[in-house]
C-alpha cells in the first residue's frame, strides 16, 4: 500500500493527468444533464399557434373551431379538421382580454364544446424551484472559483521565494565520465569530488574535511555543466541545477529566499550536488557602490556565502559552480571554506577534439574515406560546443543533397561555415570590385606565406563569407600554448597585408573601406602586446590591465591604473608597432610584386583557392631584408 509522498521541499506530488481528466469529463457532464433537464422543463410539449381574441371569435362563427378549454384566462383551441370532425389535439391557443369572462366578451360558446378548468400551477411551481436551484448552484460555484482562485494565488505567492532549481534524480538519465571526451585533467580532479560523495566515512577517520565547493572555470562550450552532472552520474547522487540568474528577481529578497530553499532541499537529499551556472551573475565582486550595498544581488550573494558556511558536519553537500569570468568574483566566494576548489577547463588539444568528434560522429553514418584526424588538426581553437556545431552542420549538409552518408565534402563545408561564415554566392560584385578583392586577399596571402613566422595559409577566395567581401585563412601548424613577440608581429604584417596591397596597386588616396575588421583587429593585437603582454619598447615588462567586468558607473567613476602621461606612451607603442607592420608588409609586396599580380588572376579565375595552390603561386617569393626582424 503506498503512503503519501511529499517532493523534495516539502511540495505534495501533483495528481495523474488521468484523474484529473476523468473530474473534468464528470463535472462537464453534469453541467450538459441539468442544462437538458431546464430546457425540457420550460419547453410544452406541443407548441400551439397563438391568436387574437377576436380571430378566436371570427373562427367560432365560421364554425371552425370544436372545442375550446378555458383555464384562467388562457384558451386552448381544438378546430375542425377538412372532414368536420374535431382534431384530436388543440393546436391553437388564446387568451381572454382582461375585464370580463370569455362570453362577455363576445364569444358564443353555445357553438362549441366549452370547458372550464382550474389553472395549473405546478408548471409555473416547476420552474420556480429550477430557478432557484440554478440560480443558488451558480451562487455556490462562483464562490468556490473565487476561493479556489485567492487560495492559488496565495500559494503562487508564498511559493514565489521557492527555488527553481531541477532535479535530476536517479530516476533520471546519468552521465559518466567515459561518455565525455576529452578534459582529462579536470576530470582527474572532480574523480576526487566523487570519491567524497562515495565514501565520506574514510576521509572523516583521518579528520579530512570534505571541501564545500568547487569552481570550474573555463571558455564557453568547454564541458562544465557536463563534467559536473557527471560527478553526480559517477557518484550516484542526486542533482540539483540551477543558473545564477534564475536566484534575482525584481523583488528584493526573493534571491536569498531562494537560496536558502535550495540548500534546505539539497540537505533533506544529501549525499547530492548543487550546481550553479554563470555563478558570475550573482557572485560580482561586492562594493562597487552602486545601490547602497542593499541591492537584491549582494543580498543573494550574502546568503550563498551564509548557507555555505552554514553546512552542518555530515552533511554531504557539495557546491558546483561554473563560470567563465572568475576574475570579476567576490574574494569571499574564493576563500578557503567556500570554493575550496579550483578546476579549470581549457579549450581541447588536438587529441582532445579528435576524441570529441569521434564521440559525435559515434551514431552518425560516415563515409569510411572521412579524416577526422585532419578535421581535429584544422580546428585549433575550437571547444567542444563547436565541435558539435561542425559535426551538426556536416549531418544538414548531407541531408540537404538527400544523402545518407556525410563525407569529406561536407566536414570541410561545414567547418568553414562555421569558421567564417556561409558563402554569400548571390552577392554579385562588378569587375573592378572583384580585382580589388583579389589584390586584397592576395596581399594577405602573400604577407602570411613570405614571412616565416606567420601561419600558413589555408585557403583563399573572393567570394563574399558571413559579413566580408573575401576571406584569407590562416591555420597555425600545432597547437601553440604561447605567442612569441616575432609571432605577433607577423600576425600585424599579416592583418594590414589587405590595405597596404591597395595602396601598392590603386594608390594612397584609393583605398577602401574593405581593411575596416583588419585595422580593428590589427589595432586590438598591438593594445594587447602593450597592455596585456609587456611587450613594449619602453614600457617593457609592465602590464596596465583594466577591469572591464565592473558595472558602467563603476568603470566611469574609477581611475585608470596608470598616469596620463603613461597612457601618451602606450598610444605611442601601439602607433609604432602599427606602422612597424605596415612597413613590413609593404616590402614584402613591393618585392614580390609579380607574384601579387598571379595570385590576383588566379582568384579571378578560380575564386577560391586551398593551401597547396597558394604555396605553388608563390613558389620564389622572398623575404626582403627591409622586413626581417631578425
Amino acid at each position: 500500500m503506498r503512503t503519501n509522498q511529499k517532493l523534495p521541499g516539502g511540495r505534495a506530488p501533483e495528481p495523474p493527468k488521468k484523474s484529473r481528466w476523468l473530474k473534468n469529463t464528470i463535472f462537464y457532464t453534469i453541467i450538459i444533464l441539468l442544462a437538458l433537464m431546464i430546457y425540457a422543463a420550460v419547453q410544452p410539449a406541443n407548441k400551439l399557434e397563438e391568436i387574437s381574441f377576436s380571430n378566436l371569435v371570427s373562427k367560432v362563427e365560421e364554425g371552425k373551431v370544436a372545442k375550446i378549454v378555458e383555464s384562467g384566462s388562457e384558451l386552448t383551441v381544438t378546430v375542425n379538421g377538412k372532414d368536420g370532425k374535431a382534431e384530436k389535439t388543440p393546436t391553437l391557443k388564446s387568451r381572454i382580454p382582461s375585464g370580463a369572462s370569455a362570453s362577455e366578451q363576445g364569444l358564443d360558446i353555445s357553438r362549441v364544446e366549452y370547458t372550464v378548468k382550474a389553472p395549473d400551477v405546478s408548471s409555473d411551481f416547476i420552474w420556480n424551484a429550477i430557478s432557484l436551484v440554478v440560480t443558488g448552484l451558480l451562487i455556490v460555484g462562483l464562490f468556490v472559483w473565487m476561493m479556489r482562485s485567492a487560495g492559488a494565488q496565495n500559494n503562487q505567492s508564498m511559493g514565489f521565494g521557492r527555488s527553481k532549481a531541477k532535479l535530476y534524480g536517479k530516476d533520471k538519465k546519468q552521465t559518466k565520465f567515459a561518455e565525455i571526451a576529452g578534459n582529462e585533467e579536470a576530470k582527474e580532479d572532480l574523480v576526487e569530488v566523487v570519491d567524497f560523495l562515495r565514501h565520506p566515512k574514510k576521509f572523516a577517520e583521518v579528520g579530512a574535511k570534505i571541501p564545500k565547493g568547487v569552481l570550474l572555470v573555463g571558455p564557453p562550450g568547454t564541458g562544465k555543466t557536463m563534467l559536473a552532472r557527471a560527478v553526480a552520474g559517477e557518484a550516484d547522487v542526486p542533482f540539483f541545477s540551477i543558473s545564477g540568474s534564475e536566484f534575482v528577481e525584481m523583488f528584493v529578497g526573493v534571491g536569498a529566499s531562494r537560496v536558502r530553499d535550495l540548500f534546505e532541499k539539497a540537505k533533506k537529499n544529501a549525499p547530492c550536488i548543487i550546481f550553479i551556472d554563470e555563478i558570475d551573475a550573482v557572485g560580482r565582486r561586492r562594493g562597487s557602490g552602486m545601490g547602497g550595498g542593499h541591492d537584491e544581488r549582494e543580498q543573494t550573494l550574502n546568503q550563498i556565502l551564509v548557507e555555505m558556511d552554514g553546512f552542518e558536519n555530515g552533511q554531504n553537500v557539495i557546491v558546483l559552480a561554473a563560470t567563465n569570468r572568475a576574475d570579476v568574483l567576490d574574494p569571499a566566494l574564493l576563500r578557503p571554506g567556500r570554493f575550496d576548489r579550483r578546476v579549470n577547463i581549457t579549450l581541447p588539444e588536438r587529441k582532445d577534439r579528435l576524441a570529441i568528434l569521434k564521440v559525435h560522429f559515434e551514431k552518425k553514418p560516415v563515409d569510411k574515406n572521412v579524416d577526422l584526424d585532419a578535421l581535429a588538426a584544422k580546428t585549433t581553437g575550437s571547444s567542444g560546443a563547436d565541435l558539435a556545431n561542425v559535426v551538426n552542420e556536416a549531418a544538414i549538409r548531407a541531408a540537404r543533397q538527400n544523402r545518407k552518408i556525410i563525407n569529406n565534402d561536407d566536414l570541410t563545408a561545414a567547418f568553414e561555415k562555421v569558421a567564417i561564415g556561409p558563402e554569400r554566392k548571390n552577392k554579385v560584385m562588378n569587375e573592378h570590385d572583384r580585382e580589388l578583392t583579389a589584390y586584397h586577399e592576395g596581399g594577405h596571402a602573400l604577407v602570411a606565406q613570405v614571412l616565416p613566422d606567420s601561419d600558413n595559409v589555408h585557403k583563399v577566395t573572393i567570394i563574399p563569407r558571413g559579413g566580408t567581401g573575401g576571406v584569407t585563412w590562416t591555420l597555425p601548424p600545432e597547437d601553440r600554448p604561447y605567442t612569441s613577440v616575432v609571432e605577433f608581429k607577423d600576425i600585424l604584417a599579416r592583418a594590414l597585408g589587405g590595405r597596404i596591397a591597395e595602396e601598392v596597386v590603386y594608390g594612397r588616396d584609393k583605398i577602401t573601406t574593405g581593411a575596416g575588421s583588419d585595422l580593428r583587429s590589427a589595432t586590438a593585437v598591438a593594445r594587447d602586446m602593450i597592455v596585456e603582454q609587456g611587450m613594449g619598447t619602453k614600457l617593457r615588462d609592465q602590464v596596465f590591465h583594466e577591469d572591464e567586468g565592473g558595472l558602467m558607473m563603476d568603470r566611469i567613476a574609477r581611475e585608470k591604473p596608470y598616469s596620463d602621461k603613461t597612457a601618451e606612451e602606450i598610444d605611442r607603442e601601439i602607433n609604432e608597432l602599427i606602422e612597424e607592420a605596415a612597413n613590413r608588409a609593404r616590402a614584402v609586396i613591393g618585392e614580390n610584386r609579380k607574384y601579387l599580380e598571379s595570385i590576383k588572376d588566379a582568384l579571378l579565375r578560380e575564386e577560391t583557392l586551398d593551401g597547396d595552390a597558394v604555396k605553388e603561386i608563390f613558389k620564389g617569393a622572398t623575404l626582403p631584408d627591409s622586413a626581417k626582424l631578425y
